[in-house]
């Protein structure tokens, strides 16, 4: 098993209180057991387990740091995270963090040019759309606070580098052109847009049953905008639809056929599954074996059969999707969509009829295009 991503929680606390946040929100409350940052004990022997494994694995892996809200550490603790982090791994190897960008400084900024640390801000379109849900501790706005801290960004020297792009959680009853068209007017050179959390026993906000496809339809009003744009930022969740239409790869979790390789390292350094799956039940991410990264070998904990079986949970085992010809597209989805009380991950994505619908009216474009698809796509899309 290839690992591709170590994922580092180095804050289990955060500065806002989005109403649909999955760690704070969802009924998980093992945060409450962890440090609130990630101590300088810590960020040593996260460094030295990180400089060991990448000795044994040949394939470079991406660090992305991740919270609760990583920018809460402050500058000083940064930096001596930072410091460990490249003095233990090679220069070609990634660091980026997920911040929701209200706590950006040019100070900050200076750091992460300085280290190599690209940076993705979490907003979720214009004033109105985003102050539904991504809101302070006392219910006030945060939009503001975070373009400020976009545009500190956009304003530093080294922007090209450091502005990765925007993440935003998708609210089906907005407008998808303006939420598309106002991220291009903060220069956004990529989005990520996400399907909210929930499953089959949690139905997710605005999804009225499993039937139903209103984040696929939303998509598909995004895929008419962003197909007419003659300068397009990117969009990874219809890029990546559009390539495994065509018989190529995607380049993230819970699309096509490829396996990821994610671990999560929390503040005290316990190893931890996709922490997504909190959404599903309380320590749903949790596993039995109590790894911490002090006292284990990363490779053995990668080696072993329990994280075999947290690895293996990207690929579905729902029959109906095993036999799904959208499947080399969808991928049956994230795991924590699949969830429902009793079936526990036996079941396809609660997303299902969106991602067909999705998908349908990408292969159509593609075949209106002229473009060769792939085979079953076509008989579904006919």
């Amino acid at each position: 098993m290839r690992i591709d991503t170590v994922l580092v929680k180095v804050a289990s606390r955060c500065n806002i209180n989005c109403t649909y946040c999955y760690v704070y929100n969802m009924g998980d409350d093992g945060w409450q057991d962890m440090p609130a940052l990630i101590s300088r004990e810590t960020i040593t022997a996260l460094a030295d387990a990180i400089k060991e494994f990448a000795g044994q694995q040949s394939q470079p892996f991406a660090t992305v740091l991740h919270g609760g809200e990583p920018l809460m550490m402050g500058a000083r603790r940064l930096e001596f995270l930072l410091t460990a982090l490249r003095n233990s791994l090679p220069a070609r190897y990634p660091i980026s963090i997920q911040t929701n960008g209200m706590l950006l400084t040019p100070e900050i900024a200076d750091l992460f040019s300085r280290f190599k640390v690209s940076v993705s801000v979490s907003l979720d379109g214009p004033k109105p759309v985003n102050d539904r849900f991504r809101l302070g501790k006392k219910g006030e706005s945060t939009h503001d606070s975070v373009v400020a801290g976009i545009n500190v960004l956009r304003s530093h020297p080294d922007s090209e580098f450091l502005y990765a792009g925007l993440l935003s959680v998708i609210d089906p009853a907005c407008d998808p052109r303006a939420v598309y068209d106002y991220f291009k007017e903060l220069g956004a050179p990529s989005i990520d847009f996400l399907y909210r959390d929930g499953n089959h026993s949690n139905m997710p906000y605005g999804k009225e049953s499993f039937e139903s496809s209103e984040y696929g339809d939303w998509l598909g009003r995004l895929l008419d905008v962003y197909l007419a744009d003659q300068n397009p930022p990117r969009v990874r969740f219809l890029d990546d639809i559009i390539k495994l239409s065509l018989g190529g790869h995607g380049i993230k979790e819970g699309l096509g056929d490829a396996e990821y390789g994610i671990a999560i390292v929390e503040t005290d350094g316990t190893i931890s599954k996709n922490d997504t799956l909190k959404s599903s039940f309380n320590g749903a991410d949790k596993f039995s074996e109590a790894w911490s990264l002090k006292v284990s070998k990363l490779a053995d904990v990668f080696g072993s059969a329990e994280f075999k079986m947290y690895h293996d949970l990207q690929r579905p085992t729902s029959a109906t999707c095993k036999a799904c010809p959208y499947l080399r597209v969808c991928g049956g989805g994230m795991p924590l969509h699949r969830w429902r009380n009793g079936a526990e991950y036996d079941n396809p994505s609660v997303y299902c009829n969106d991602q067909k619908a999705l998908i349908s009216k990408v292969a159509s474009r593609l075949q209106n295009e002229g473009l060769k698809i792939d085979p079953r796509l076509a008989i579904q899309s006919a």
